[in-house]
């Protein structure tokens, strides 16, 4: 069955794919930027995000990438740079990727107090929409990404339709498959009313996507970790430019984990036979965890018996992955995922790399994690048509998160370079960036892994009592805050009612002279 609607799907890219060559491409090559049609030929995916969007309606599909290419050519999306940008837009903060939802996905916030409708600078603004969503669409594909609208202190002066309609369009037309959720954080009664009217630009599944919360619901989609604390969060991050926030890689980290020091070296064959003197008198799971503190190569071989391999093998208990993905240097499996488990087999993941150079290429590996995993090797380089294994493990008692992220740098060597630890250190100085490759890999968490926080909270009578009392707590918060509400809606009536009793008053005065005027000039008369 998956086979015949995997059929079904490629033959509805490819006729997706002739289709818009020949109704779309004749005498109209200035049309579109070549590079975006190129693009679409060879990559099944963009396709395929173009069909799923549209519920595989061919006809459908069509009108979207045709409407899509054009806005790309128009504001030259594939030439979007820092540089494109006007620095002002950077340095205000309104608009920045930083931080996780609990799904694993990025967030993008829109601080919305800080925007003011500007006709001057509206194209600008689109533009570097534009530049993030194209940036986090080439490092992370086909990942789908969070929208925060943080209206705290915001107001009517903030609100800018037309900007609002640009950004769902980008959801909706020019970037399929790519919204997780939208976020409206604290939005002011006074903005009820647009919002009623967005609504109308959005079909069924986007407006399911839509998520009104406050403080005590946002934590709900969102961790604290990945949280201001005006929202009730333990995030310290203040926005600041430069450099740019959303590369979670810039900052020098261990790459393979916490050092080993030299002492702990030189004993590696002693606490080995001491785990090992353990792991036969007991088979006790808590002794297994503390055995396994003890350094990588001894994680290793306690992992292996999982699969009842080789002691010495390193790659035993880390399956293949299976998926590619084709770089100009590498090609890497996994394609987009690492998975993890809690069980000792999953606690292993395999990356697999291949240089389809003609030179050698240097490669390494790095984490926005390093507390939490030892990467071996991380940093090396091999030769022209050769694979080489890297073993990414859990690192002692750790588990793994879908926050966590795997950044795969590789770079093009001459021969006379060399390969030496020395010689590797001082390229990666020298090396010039547009000639590094980079692909980033997320990590999956199986059910298994799950906490026993998490499941104790899926036990149903655990979670009916903290449902209720969450819905209690939420439905009082809720209730306080439409009491707020209709008191400043009464108060505004009040106000109201005075200014229009003011005014009939003033009107009656007025009538009552003009008939008083009247009278006396008739009288005279």
């Amino acid at each position: 069955m998956a086979d015949i609607i995997s059929n079904a799907e490629a033959e509805l890219e490819n006729e997706t794919r002739q289709r818009f060559i020949n109704e779309y491409l004749q005498d109209k090559t200035d049309k579109y930027d070549s590079r975006d049609v190129e693009r679409l030929q060879k990559d099944d995916a963009l396709a395929g995000c173009y069909l799923q969007w549209r519920l595989q309606n061919v006809d459908d599909a069509l009108k979207m990438i045709d409407e899509s290419f054009q806005w790309r050519k128009e504001f030259k999306v594939n030439d979007l740079t820092e540089c494109s940008i006007p620095r002002w837009m950077f340095e205000t903060g309104a608009v920045y990727l930083h931080g996780y939802d609990k799904e694993g996905n990025k967030l993008f916030w829109f601080k919305v107090k800080l925007h003011v409708k500007d006709a001057k600078t509206v194209v600008d603004k689109k533009r570097y929409v534009a530049f993030w969503l194209e940036r986090y669409a080439r490092r992370e594909p086909g990942m789908p990404l969070t929208v925060v609208f943080d209206m705290t202190d915001s107001g009517l002066s903030n609100i800018d339709m037309d900007f609002v309609k640009y950004i769902i369009n980008c959801f909706k037309v020019y970037y399929p498959k790519f919204l997780s959720k939208m976020i409206l954080y604290e939005m002011p009664w006074i903005m009820s009313a647009a919002w009623r009217i967005v609504k109308t630009w959005l079909g069924p599944e986007a407006i399911s996507k839509l998520k009104f919360v406050g403080k005590n619901e946002v934590q709900e989609y969102i961790d604290a970790e990945h949280l201001p604390i005006h929202m009730g969060g333990t995030d310290t991050f203040k926005y600041s430019y430069p450099p740019l926030p959303d590369d979670d890689f810039q900052t020098p980290m261990c790459e393979n984990g916490p050092i080993v020091s030299e002492d702990e070296t030189e004993s590696k064959e002693d606490a080995e036979s001491e785990s090992k003197d353990t792991l036969d008198s007991s088979q006790n799971e808590e002794q297994i965890q503390k055995s396994k503190k003890v350094n990588f190569l001894e994680e290793s071989l306690k992992l292996d018996e999982c699969d009842k391999a080789d002691s010495t093998s390193r790659t035993k208990t880390a399956k293949k992955p299976v998926t590619v993905f084709k770089g100009p240097l590498l090609h890497i499996s996994p394609s987009e995922e690492l998975h993890f488990g809690s069980k000792d087999c999953e606690r292993k993941s395999l990356i697999v790399l291949n240089n389809v150079t003609k030179n050698l290429v240097a490669f390494k590996v790095r984490t926005t994690a390093p507390e939490k995993y030892r990467v071996k090797p991380s940093n090396s380089s091999f030769e022209p048509g050769t694979s080489l294994d890297i073993v990414v493990s859990l690192h002692g008692g750790f588990e793994a998160s879908p926050q966590d992220r795997f950044l795969v740098m590789a770079a093009e060597m001459d021969q006379s370079t060399g390969a030496g630890t020395p010689d590797l250190s001082q390229f990666w100085k020298e090396v010039p960036k547009t000639k590094v490759m980079e692909h980033r890999l997320r990590c999956h968490v199986t059910e298994s892994s799950k906490p026993m926080s998490l499941l104790l909270d899926e036990n149903p009578l655990h979670s009916n009592i903290k449902n209720n009392q969450e819905d209690l707590h939420s439905k009082i918060i809720r209730l306080l805050a439409s009491n707020k509400r209709c008191e400043e809606q009464i108060d505004e009536c009040l106000w109201f009612q005075k200014m229009l009793m003011g005014l009939v008053s003033l009107l009656m005065a007025i009538t009552c002279s003009a008939l008083y005027l009247l009278y006396t000039d008739r009288s005279r008369l």
